[in-house]
């Protein structure tokens, strides 16, 4: 890798960040000559300004609110990407290195590869069926990795449209049906407070999953809550390990 390398993460806010310890302790302990920052920007429109103050900058990840706020101002889209309607990836390639305004933005989604490979041993015949809590950029990455795992999935929303469900919906019969439900809502980060999406936890059984995106805290009062009536539950550190892992190999390739 050439030298004095620049990556980074956009988002706002980013004070819960995992990205950035971990990307410059993997650098010093490969001995990788490069360095990874966050870039806090209030609004999405800053990120023209970020590349033009950092002409090393070789990657970003993208984190909440701007998945789907940054599609605008990339130059193309992976497929998948295009497909999810969310990118958390962009990689920046320059084909004049003297050139800092010679670059091209690709957006990509390393969050479905990143959940998909999570979920997948926890999977088994009777999760079939999910429910996605939440509707944004993660909400889309969450259905896509399930898609390809072969289960079907609907979103449910406070404010829901045609296609949703509301939290009202969530019935004894849906709740029976549908034994694997993920959180891609900011309900139970450390900011928070100890707050969770309103399911009916009393309809939970041994058979469903809670899968929480959240991983700040360790166990958040969604998986809690799951596991007192017995689910199964998991958050999501791995998952953003392996979406870090799947962001450096796009970087990379």
């Amino acid at each position: 890798m050439d030298t004095h390398k620049i990556f980074g993460l956009i988002g706002y806010p980013l004070g819960h960040s995992f990205s950035c310890g971990f990307f410059n302790d993997k650098f010093a302990a490969e001995g990788i000559d490069a360095r990874y920052i966050n870039f806090e920007i209030p609004s999405v429109t800053e990120l023209k300004e970020v590349l033009d103050d950092h002409p090393g900058l070789s990657g970003l990840n993208v984190t909440i609110p701007y998945k789907e706020k940054v599609i605008p101002y990339l130059d193309r889209l992976d497929p998948e990407a295009e497909a999810i309607g969310a990118v958390n990836v962009i990689k920046i390639i320059r084909d004049d290195p003297d050139d800092e305004d010679d670059y091209e933005l690709v957006g990509y989604n390393s969050d479905v590869v990143g959940f998909r490979d999570s979920i997948s041993p926890l999977i088994t015949p009777q999760r079939t069926k999910a429910l996605i809590l939440g509707t944004g950029g993660a909400a889309k990455a969450v259905r896509q990795g399930l898609k390809s795992l072969g289960v079907e999935s609907v979103y449910v929303s406070r404010s829901p449209r045609r296609g949703m469900l509301s939290y009202d919906d969530l019935t004894p019969e849906v709740m029976a049906s549908r034994k694997v439900i993920v959180n891609t809502t900011t309900l139970g980060m450390y900011s928070s407070g100890d707050s969770f999406p309103p399911i009916p936890y009393g309809l939970l059984c041994p058979d469903h999953l809670l899968y929480d995106l959240i991983y700040n805290p360790d166990t958040t009062a969604f998986m809690r809550k799951g596991a007192e009536h017995g689910a199964e539950v998991k958050n999501g550190l791995e998952m953003l390990l392996l979406q870090a892992f799947e962001s450096w190999r796009i970087w990379n390739m």
